[in-house]
């Protein structure tokens, strides 16, 4: 065979391969037998083997994955990947129509909403340029993910080129990476023939099969995909959120057959009902159905709380419930000192997994629910995630069953366990001498959402701390190659990433630094407010509770608590021995965000802007500025880019001033004449 011959019928066995992948993941409509696609695909390899120079990265054959890599690149998401709020009962979700009604004015019974089950996987993004993919990232935590391109390109459900040709030039696709359950059996059946250690269910091994270095493992894996939306696009879609979902179906990409659209709240009620009937036998697991106002524009109109819309909504099932014997409560101690009694249970199958520890909550909790240990009890997986221990079962209780005795001291460390009065739980008052707690904050300490040290896992924190490598988060900025070296599992090459991962964490943020500090209840919103309204460090540790109580969101004990936390000498101490190590972040020049030209100025982006909004929020908020997400009386100015909608109208109904993309750039350059310029 010629060259010309052996193209002209690679091009055609391509189209003709893709096409049916297009009918099996999208339209769910196999034309023909898989002997037949075999054929199909053998063919083209026989000839891309005779004919290297033909192959190309999109090819069908090209999704075996290519050499396995070092790590992760870090993506960071031009439009944040946001989570949903959850409801679990019909009473919440009647409450959130209601809402959502209230804040359109409209009916609630008017509202239409698109209804879509809620899959078990892996949340994934797919960026597309010119029709062709360029990246898929991970959700990460919402702002940033790692970067899986060349593993998501070995999952045959992901097309590597769209269909058609009125696709927009860069449009970001979202939704979620699965593992059919068929697939999953089919593999756990094989692992076992094999001796090898079977996938824990469905869930874990999508995320685990994803998250492979080497992508041929992950293109060995039963994986499927569906979209739920999309992120950045270079073009205005369809007014409707089903009508982006049908343009993403005509251009290949796998949208769920189960999707649809209902009216009101008796719609969702009756699609609830329906699915969680059919939930045993459908071929992929969820964990519960998602609702979005269907509306686009009605979607702008009620913008966001936080990290999540208030448009849409996850409404969970109720989690699957089992018998079995709680044979001991163990206590376990968190990285604050918290004390936590755990279910030592004989194992059982809870949702498609392995359960033999359950938490218990706290000693009230277990007296509340009359446990006691040798009780047959009802346990579930909350939210289908976490085990739980709901309830004993008194009728089933033998003889020799014995009430739970919170102990008296620490069992890590022996020191006194403490109840401070009008709180549920008990403390080990051991504090950063208790192992225990040392190994938890350093744990929390290196987290991907506080100092991000790649590398740094539960192990390893471990063996750091049972040999007496470290004992404060300051000590790991002083460990020898040849210490990390030593540790099990660990060789110099590893030990050398490890180090390099650690020095690149003492570039950071004042925002991270905080939430890595394991302050009591200073979460990330938290962590992020103080260091928006203080701005540097030094501020906020000189902060007294009247002062930290000034801060937006911060109540008297969350202030408690951080007053006490600064208060504490070894505290202080950690803190300077971090600085001295090199930790170092951008700081406000002021000694508070108060000083900056925006601060205490609210504003509101609508419509569409040339730049990405995300880009143009850090930039605004850089000069102490707050963006929201709905006009209000309290907002000072909205920034309208073109086809913007109601907010426009609401800010001239209000009287508010409204700034072209013009007038952002005069604001970003020359922040310290803004009422000047919103006057223009």
């Amino acid at each position: 065979m010629k060259l010309q011959q052996a193209r002209e019928e690679v091009q055609k066995l391509r189209e003709e391969i893709e096409s049916h992948n297009y009918r099996y993941y999208v339209l769910d409509e196999p034309s023909i037998p898989d002997a037949e696609y075999d054929a199909l695909f053998r063919r083209l390899q026989v000839l891309e083997g005779q004919f290297p120079e033909l192959i190309t990265p999109e090819s069908p054959t090209q999704r075996v994955g290519g050499k396995p890599r070092d790590g992760f690149a870090t993506v960071r998401h031009a439009v944040p990947m946001l989570s949903l709020n959850n409801v679990f009962s019909e009473g919440e979700m009647r409450d959130f129509c209601q809402r959502v009604a209230d804040g359109l004015g409209v009916a609630e019974s008017s509202i239409c909403w698109s209804a879509e089950p809620k899959f078990d996987g892996l949340a994934i993004s797919l960026l597309y340029r010119n029709g062709q993919l360029v990246q898929a990232a991970t959700r990460g935590d919402g702002e940033t993910g790692e970067d899986v391109t060349a593993n998501a390109r070995t999952i045959p459900a992901i097309p590597l080129r769209l269909r058609g040709q009125d696709w927009p030039k860069e449009l970001e696709v979202r939704g979620e990476v699965y593992m059919p359950i068929a697939g999953f059996q089919a593999w756990n059946r094989r692992a076992l023939e094999r001796g090898e250690k079977p996938l824990a269910n469905p869930r874990n091994g999508a995320a685990g099969s994803l998250r492979q270095l080497d992508p041929k493992i992950t293109a060995r894996r039963p994986l499927a995909f569906y979209s739920y939306g999309i992120g950045l696009c270079s073009e205005t879609l369809a007014g409707q959120y089903t009508g982006i979902l049908q343009k993403l179906r005509g251009w290949g990409i796998p949208v769920c057959p189960d999707a649809t659209t209902v009216q009101g709240f008796a719609g969702c009620r009756d699609y609830h009902a329906h699915m969680l009937n059919k939930r045993d036998t459908l071929p992929y697991e969820i964990d519960g159905l998602v609702f979005k106002v269907n509306d686009l524009q009605a979607q702008e109109t009620l913008g966001f709380v936080t990290r999540a819309p208030r448009w849409a909504i996850a409404w969970k099932f109720p989690a699957q419930e089992v018998s079995t014997r709680l044979l001991a409560i163990d206590v376990q101690i968190g990285r604050t000192g918290a004390v936590t009694p755990v279910a030592r249970l004989e194992p059982v199958q809870v949702g498609g997994v392995t359960v033999t520890n359950a938490t218990l909550h706290n000693e009230d909790e277990i007296r509340r629910k009359g446990i006691c240990i040798g009780d047959w009890v009802i346990v579930r997986r909350a939210g289908d995630v976490i085990p739980e221990v709901v309830r004993a079962i008194p009728e089933r209780r033998p003889a020799d069953a014995q009430p739970f005795v919170m102990p008296t001291h620490c069992p890590v460390c022996g020191s006194r366990i403490h109840r401070a009065e009008g709180e549920a739980v008990s403390r080990c008052t051991g504090g950063l001498f208790c192992p225990a707690q040392r190994k938890q904050a350093i744990k929390h300490f290196a987290s991907r959402k506080a100092m991000d040290i790649e590398g740094l896992g539960d192990k390893l924190v471990d063996q750091l701390v049972e040999r007496e490598l470290v004992q404060t988060p300051a000590d790991l900025y002083h460990l020898r190659l040849e210490q990390v070296a030593a540790l099990e599992r660990m060789a110099e090459k590893s030990a050398r990433n490890l180090l390099r991962a650690i020095d690149r964490s003492r570039e950071t943020t004042l925002e991270r630094f905080l939430f890595a500090l394991g302050i009591r209840e200073v979460g990330e919103a938290t962590a992020r407010a103080l260091a928006r309204h203080f701005g540097s460090l030094e501020a906020l540790m000189q902060a007294d509770q009247a002062a930290l109580e000034a801060v937006e969101d911060i109540g008297p004990v969350v202030a408690d608590h951080i007053v006490s936390f600064f208060a504490e000498a070894h505290n202080r101490q950690v803190i300077e021995q971090l600085l001295a190590a090199g930790i170092h972040w951008p700081e406000q020049q002021a000694d508070t965000v108060q000083t900056l030209p925006l601060a205490g100025r609210t504003l509101v982006l609508t419509g569409t802007l040339r730049r990405p909004r995300s880009e143009i929020k850090a930039a605004l908020e850089a000069l102490g500025a707050k963006v929201a997400g709905s006009v209000s009386k309290k907002t000072a100015a909205v920034i309208a880019g073109e086809a913007a909608g109601s907010k426009l109208d609401k800010a001239r109904t209000l009287g508010i001033p409204v700034v072209d993309e013009q007038g952002l750039e005069a604001i970003l350059v020359e922040p310290q004449f803004f009422e000047t310029i919103i006057k223009q």
